[in-house]
């Protein structure tokens, strides 16, 4: 969906339909007036965390080379026909920054996403949360967090890999599991086949790998991503 189209996400209240207006860039300006907005549909509006401005060894980095974050607190949350949305405004969460469906606003001055509440990956335990907070994301839908099993770090044959010629891990352990996909036509929500403790071998790209600083990778998939229990 084009930035042209971010009005159509939104009810800006108290304001008249023609003085709607967005400016086409990276991020969409909305108008001086507007301060509050109410997403249409299931969508839910995500005030964007600061951006980091240190890496993990504490180094400084210029602006230009500073990662975009993913995550930040829920400010409103629309309304779907069938089913209750799971995320309240206070929640925090980790989105796929870009994901098809997310639009990036900048109102009086502040970053906002719009973006679907499926199209968010889980609810974080904390604002300004960082990634060693990643294992306690409580995922949403059918998604499943895993614990990512640690790569081989020499051949069969015991000739050492450098990190480029590892292969990447495809196992892991189900730590959490979300509550189960919603069918928006009907609200039914689909029962999760996986459980938390379940050995599993999953897609080799799939899902959104998060790396902490104890050195634990943690990935958060479709259960659908999931080849088979092991």
């Amino acid at each position: 969906m084009s930035v042209n189209n971010a009005v159509g996400l939104l009810r800006v209240p108290g304001a008249a339909p023609r003085r709607q207006r967005v400016v086409t860039k990276a991020v969409t300006e909305l108008a001086p007036h507007v301060s509050k907005v109410k997403p249409v549909g299931p969508r839910v509006v995500v005030k964007v965390a600061e951006l980091e401005k240190k890496t993990l060894g504490g180094i400084l980095l210029p602006n230009s080379s500073q990662k975009k974050p993913t995550s930040g607190d829920v400010v409103a949350v629309g309304t779907a026909k069938h089913h209750d949305l799971t995320l309240k405004e206070g929640n925090t969460v980790l989105y796929s920054k870009f994901g098809l469906g997310v639009v990036d606003v900048s109102m009086a001055g502040t970053e906002y996403a719009i973006l679907f509440e499926r199209d968010c990956i889980g609810i974080m335990p904390r604002s300004n949360a960082s990634v060693d907070d990643i294992k306690d994301i409580k995922p949403l839908g059918d998604r499943v967090l895993i614990q990512v099993d640690a790569a081989e770090e020499e051949t069969a044959g015991g000739v050492l890999l450098t990190d480029d010629g590892q292969e990447k891990p495809t196992t892991g352990v189900v730590m959490a599991i979300g509550p189960g996909k919603v069918n928006e036509e009907t609200g039914e929500v689909s029962e999760m086949k996986l459980k938390v403790g379940d050995k599993v071998s999953f897609f080799k790209w799939a899902g959104d790998a998060v790396d902490t600083p104890a050195g634990d990778t943690f990935n958060i998939v479709n259960e659908s991503d999931v080849l088979c229990k092991l």
